[in-house]
């Protein structure tokens, strides 16, 4: 699992079109309905912290878990403006330790599919499971075997904004399920000359069934999948798609 670091400075930049308002009145909507008002919630992979900011708008008290520490400096940035009192800490989710239960625990924006290895992907469902308050819930979202397949694929990308700009290069292994992301990152210094970044990061396509099983060997209950972040059930060319899973009684 790689983490970000030249990409952490301009990431919010670049994601400028993702609608975290919108997710997290999705997640929220599904918490409030499964009696979760408020109270503690976890977010693994939380990068930059743009959703942690908006459930703690929400009135939910936040934890933040991520590997980068260059994205959790940035994390820590909007904290700070925003007044929220947000716990940030710096662990892989492999191994993510809390000092107590939660109530509910969510990861976006496919933090699920760094997880490269299916053992490493079932210990973080167990500790999922073990953080978790009786009747907890967890909700995450994964790109899905499609979106690497058909719209990755081995395509490139690029894109350009206000004093950055970055080039993608992508490649897709079907046989091992790898996807792999290479991005040269162009950033404007205070010179007006821009400095180049190289990084390469991986994730992994998983199936619905092995998600279902890996979710009910870590001790909970599979809910439901649906068209990230809809009503509607997954189809052939969904792209993102979001797991709901409960404890069950350890």
């Amino acid at each position: 699992m790689n983490e970000y670091t030249s990409f952490a400075s301009v990431y919010d930049t670049f994601m400028d079109n993702v609608p975290y308002k919108d997710w997290a009145d999705k997640v929220t909507q599904i918490l409030v309905n499964a009696g979760i008002k408020d109270g503690l919630i976890l977010e693994l992979g939380c990068g930059t912290g743009s959703m942690t900011e908006e459930m703690a708008s929400r009135g939910y008290d936040m934890i933040g878990v991520d590997y980068s520490e260059e994205m959790l400096e940035i994390a820590m940035k909007k904290r700070e403006e925003n007044g929220h009192d947000i716990l940030y800490l710096h662990q892989d989710m492999r191994e993510f330790e809390l000092y107590g239960t939660v109530k509910a625990v969510i990861s976006i924006c496919d933090s699920m599919n760094y997880i490269l290895e299916k053992e490493d992907l079932q210990e973080v469902f167990r500790l999922v499971n073990n953080y978790l308050d009786p009747g907890g819930l967890f909700l995450f979202d994964l790109n899905t075997v499609y979106k690497y397949e058909t719209v990755l694929a081995d395509n490139n990308f690029s894109d350009n904004a206000s004093g950055c700009s970055f080039i993608w290069d992508n490649y897709f292994d079907a046989q091992s399920g790898i996807n792999e992301y290479e991005l040269t990152i162009f950033v404007e210094q205070s010179s007006g000359l821009y400095e180049k970044f190289e990084e390469i990061h991986y994730q992994k396509a998983y199936q619905i069934d092995d998600i279902k099983e890996m979710l009910e060997l870590a001790g909970m209950e599979f809910l439901d999948v649906f068209e990230a972040y809809t009503d509607e059930k997954p189809g052939p060319k969904s792209e993102r798609i979001l797991f709901l899973a409960r404890e069950k009684g350890k």
